[in-house]
């Protein structure tokens, strides 16, 4: 169950410290009690933290863009009004506004 401290800084924080706890010698169910989980959650936390991760925290290569900045461009790209975007996003349609400016910053 234990992990290469370097692969850690890709996990989120949560799996970072309960891996940490459990390398300590924490109990399962002591580390469930300090995040109000049940040992179950741990354990569905402990595996899934060693598992490998596609991409590692990595981007690919030119690729600067946030998920909802593509998909704000790529709409508006279709002719999407900024009104239905609000719709989809349930944000302002001054929130559309702004993401497709900093995207295109």
């Amino acid at each position: 169950m234990v992990q290469a401290q370097q692969d850690r800084r890709f996990l989120r924080p949560i799996e970072r410290r309960v891996l940490q706890l459990a390398d300590e010698g924490m109990p399962r169910d002591e580390i469930a009690l300090r995040f109000r989980r049940s040992p179950e959650a741990i354990d569905q936390v402990m595996t899934l933290a060693t598992m490998p991760r596609p991409e590692a925290g990595h981007r690919q290569t030119g690729d600067i863009l946030t998920p909802i900045e593509r998909r704000v461009l790529r709409w508006r790209e279709q002719g999407v009004a900024y009104d239905d975007l609000a719709w989809r996003f349930r944000a302002s349609a001054s929130f559309s506004r702004r993401v497709e400016r900093l995207a295109h910053y």
